[in-house]
This record gives C-alpha cells, structure tokens and sequence, in this order.
C-alpha cells in the first residue's frame, strides 16, 4: 500500500527562523518522497493521486531545492569554511550530482506524465520502474551526505548574520515576507 501524499508534510514555515533546522527537515521531507518514489515504482495498480503528487513534487519542489543550495547555501559554505573543513571538493561533487538530478528529474518527469496520460501504473514498466528506483536511490544518498557532513558544518561555520540572510533568503524564495 502507498503512503498517501497528505502524510509528507509541507516544512514548517516557522523553521526557517532556524536555516539548519529547516534544510534538516526539508531534506526528512525530500528522503519521504523518495520512499513515495520507490513504492509507486513497485505499484501495479494506477494510482492518480501518487502520481500526480510525485509529479508536483519534481516539477516545483526539486528546483526549488537546488536553488536553496547551490545559490545560498553552498556559498556560504565556501566563504566560511576553514582550509581543514576541505569543502570545496566536496560541494562541487554536490553540485555536479544537482545538475545530474535535474537531468534525472526530467526524465522522471515524462515517465510520470506518461503514466497519467496512459492511466497506467509505473510498476508495469521496467524502464519507468528502474528511472524511479534509481533517482530515489541516488537521491537518498545525496541527501545523506549533505546531512552527514554539510549542515553539521554549517551550523559550525555560518554566522549569525549568515544565518539570518540565508533565512530570509529561503523565505522570499517562497513568497514569505521577511526582514
């Protein structure tokens, strides 16, 4: 049985007072639609509402993401961090797996259009059940890694001003009025 899209919570606005916080949070949402990915995969039964989730999910949610990162976070990261902390090979293989995951997203794109269009479910079709089991796979493993070693690091480096600018970055990136 697939996990209904109503149970993969939107983040809470109010954490973004608190930018770690919020990416820790964003990506427990992000790893939740991967599970949400890799079930649908299986699925032999047509399922509307799941795939119409997914499909949202890739076409405003993923970008978004990167945004957050690659124009926010991630320079940060490379202002502050230390010559020890060794970042900078890190975030470019970061950088390169975002590129890699939105050519990977537009592919899992047109599968799921595919599958709505048809009304078929994505389990049937080996070539659309692989694209999916695959993205989640690489997906979790990215999101791992930012946990593991970026945002510890961050919550070490960044400033308190920095904190405050990437929180009210984050926030007008989502039309929420900050200052």
């Amino acid at each position: 049985m697939l996990r209904s899209p109503a149970q993969v919570a939107a983040t809470p606005d109010i954490l973004l007072s608190d930018p770690i916080a919020w990416f820790f949070a964003e990506h427990q949402r992000h790893r939740q639609f991967c599970d949400l990915m890799q079930r649908a995969s299986l699925a032999t039964q047509f399922d509307e509402g799941v795939i119409r989730w997914l499909l949202d999910f890739v076409i405003h949610e993923l970008g978004l993401h990167v945004l957050d990162e690659e124009n926010d976070l991630f320079p940060l990261m490379r202002a502050r961090a230390q010559p020890e902390d060794n970042i900078e090979a890190l975030l470019g293989r970061l950088a390169g797996e975002h590129a890699k995951d939105l050519d990977r997203a537009a592919t899992v794109r047109h599968h799921l259009e595919t599958c709505l269009r048809q009304q078929a479910p994505i389990g049937r079709n080996n070539v659309r059940r692989r694209a999916l089991e695959a993205f989640a796979a690489q997906e979790r493993g990215h999101l791992a890694l930012e946990n593991a070693v970026i945002l510890p690091l961050a919550r070490l480096r960044l400033t308190e001003r920095d904190l405050l600018d990437l929180s009210n970055r984050l926030a007008i990136r989502r039309g929420l009025a900050r200052r």
